[in-house]
């Protein structure tokens, strides 16, 4: 439990923290964030499932082969070439959630033009007489019932 809005913020700011309140769960120096329901159901499922020992560099034997091999890879990187990888992926990262911004924003003033556009387009129509058209085909439908009695 940390409070990001005091002297938790550091902490909060090195673990990616950006709203409140955000659960974090995992291997200390690799948190990942949880995305279920904020519900007890859901959160008590989720940690029966979910909060257990895992596979880590301190828990290698929790590991499966596969696991294993990429740990002992890395391992072997040294710290120089690990912590340029380190770096490299989450400059990645870093790419990756700006190109989405940016096409996010795109798409948003694609909506607004078209929103417009749509708006203009129908008060045009409004304004080329298709409420009084529509009034005197009802009221062509009124007078034509009240001929029939």
């Amino acid at each position: 439990d940390v409070d990001c809005t005091a002297e938790g913020k550091p902490l909060c700011d090195a673990n990616g923290v950006r709203g409140y309140p955000t659960i974090k769960y995992g291997d200390p120096s690799n948190l990942e964030d949880y995305q279920g329901g904020r519900d007890y159901d859901a959160l008590k499922k989720f940690a029966d499932e979910n909060l257990k020992p895992m596979c880590s560099p301190s828990n290698i034997d929790l590991c499966d082969d596969d696991k294993k091999a990429e740990i002992n890879k890395f391992q072997d990187m040294g710290e120089e070439d690990l912590t340029k990888y380190i770096e490299e992926k989450e400059k990645e990262q870093e790419d990756a959630e700006s190109n989405f911004k940016d096409e996010v924003s795109k798409l948003q003033s694609a909506y607004q033009k078209l929103s417009e556009d749509k708006d203009a387009k129908m008060d045009e129509i409004k304004k080329s007489g298709l409420g009084l058209a529509k009034a005197v085909k009802a009221s062509l439908k009124g007078s034509k019932g009240s001929d029939e009695l």
